[in-house]
């Protein structure tokens, strides 16, 4: 069994799609179970006209959703022409978009949105999507089945990042997507959307369709998880920064995940650890370019200094300076506790006798966060700061590779160095302005020496 999952790019138009099915059907001696993102971009439109009607554009959030619910159908339309399915399926994306005027209405009229009702709009085009696919299948005579994602993936009700429930989605997925394998069926969900126990809608966050995928992995005991997007596989740095970025054949789970974290889009951060955690190889490959070798993700790769370079902009930094740190047990744990009761994580962290310096991801907390640091010392922010990630399991064997990063960077300013626990990723905090430049000389530094 595998679990495969296709992006926004890879399920764009009907023509991605028709490509997704001719890859799935390679597969179909593997048992796949295939996990879908919305159409391309649909997510962030879904998502505009809940704010658009929330802030009183309620015209303008009606033609966008004119606007999502004729590309469905085209979609649909193309790729079921003469299909059974077509007119059922018509009607329900209608339905659907109707259902979302609706809210679009009542979003206006209160004024405001809940993270729950967020959580409701996003979530639609995943299901839609599912469903989509699901009967392209049957049309070209596969026997998919569309399973909605809310009756597996099983979450609590901490909305737009629910977390999930692992060993609930375990007997969940045993029930609802084996007996489909075990027939010779192919299960069609979408990613990224779940359910409480009172099936209310929630979300996994951004980008969580890789970590459904990965989640409904574990949960059968797949032999595989495929990540199927827009590039070759994991590349040595962003090929949009980067032109020249190479592809990495094989990473281990501990360099992928800390790329992921660190900046690279291919992966979702936490894509990574069901998958470790059951042992299962994750791959990467380019739905436009199914005969390529791909990123193979496993316990074992070589090992060198640098395996890639990641670049992480728009980072807030906050240093607090504070004298009773100096011997105090228990210090660094009550600031610590501030960004936990403020539900934010921190990136990277430096320490010394007197200071600690953090760098933030998500700064939706901060005003809270500097008033209860406030209490403790001297608290600075930056605001445009920048992650530099050089990862490579072999990265602290000396100090050959650090020093060269180092040099690498010439006049760009550091403000904070940290080698993980792990040793496997050097991390610098520069200017968010410097983000892009240090990238480049890094991976000219380590990729694009001649031989």
């Amino acid at each position: 069994m595998i679990v495969c999952k296709f992006g926004g790019t890879s399920v764009a138009d009907a023509a991605a799609i028709s490509r997704v099915i001719e890859i799935i059907d390679s597969k179909r001696a593997q048992q796949p179970v295939v996990v879908v993102s919305a159409l391309g971009g649909a997510t962030n439109i879904l998502l505009d006209i809940a704010n658009k009607a929330a802030g009183g554009e309620l015209l303008s959030a009606l033609q966008l959703i004119e606007q999502l619910r004729d590309r469905h159908q085209r979609e649909a339309q193309q790729l079921l022409e003469g299909s059974a399915d077509a007119e059922e399926l018509s009607l329900e994306i209608s339905a659907t978009f109707d259902e979302l005027a609706h809210l679009a209405e009542a979003f206006r009229t209160l004024g405001y949105l809940t993270p729950r009702s967020l959580d409701a709009v996003a979530a639609i085009g995943e299901l839609l999507s599912s469903q989509i696919v699901a009967a392209a299948f049957r049309h070209r005579g596969y026997p998919a089945v569309f399973v909605d994602a809310r009756d597996v993936m099983r979450t609590n009700d901490f909305f737009t990042k629910a977390e999930p429930d692992v060993e609930e989605i375990r007997s969940l997925s045993q029930e609802r997507l084996l007996p489909h394998l075990q027939q010779g069926r192919i299960p069609v969900m979408g990613g990224f959307v779940g359910a409480t126990a009172n099936r209310v809608t929630t979300t996994l966050g951004r980008g969580g369709s890789d970590y459904s995928a990965s989640l409904i992995g574990a949960a059968i005991d797949a032999d595989g998880i495929e990540i199927w997007t827009d590039v070759d596989g994991m590349l040595t740095a962003d090929p949009r920064v980067i032109p020249a970025a190479q592809l990495i054949e094989r990473i281990s789970f501990e360099e992928a995940a800390e790329l992921a974290a660190f900046g690279a889009k291919v992966l979702h951060p936490a894509t990574i650890a069901p998958a470790v955690q059951r042992g299962i190889p994750v791959y990467v490959f380019n739905s436009r370019n199914p005969g390529g070798k791909g990123t193979m993700i496993a316990f074992d790769a070589p090992r060198l200094p640098v395996r890639a370079i990641a670049g992480k902009r728009a980072t807030t930094m906050v240093k607090l300076r504070s004298s009773r740190m100096l011997l105090a047990p228990g210090f660094l744990r009550r600031v610590f506790e501030v960004f936990e009761t403020h539900r934010t994580s921190v990136d990277v962290v430096t320490t010394s006798e007197v200071s600690v310096s953090v760098t933030l991801d998500d700064a939706t907390n901060l005003a809270a966060i500097l008033q209860d640091l406030a209490a403790f010392g001297d608290v600075s922010v930056s605001p445009r700061a920048g992650l530099i990630a050089i990862v490579g399991a072999g990265i602290s064997d000396g100090s050959m590779a650090i020093a060269q990063a180092i040099a690498a960077l010439g006049p760009i300013q550091v403000h904070m160095a940290s080698l993980s626990a792990t040793g496997i990723n050097f991390t610098l905090v520069i200017d968010d302005d410097q983000v892009i430049p240090a990238m480049q000389r890094l991976h000219a530094t380590f990729f694009e020496q001649p031989a």
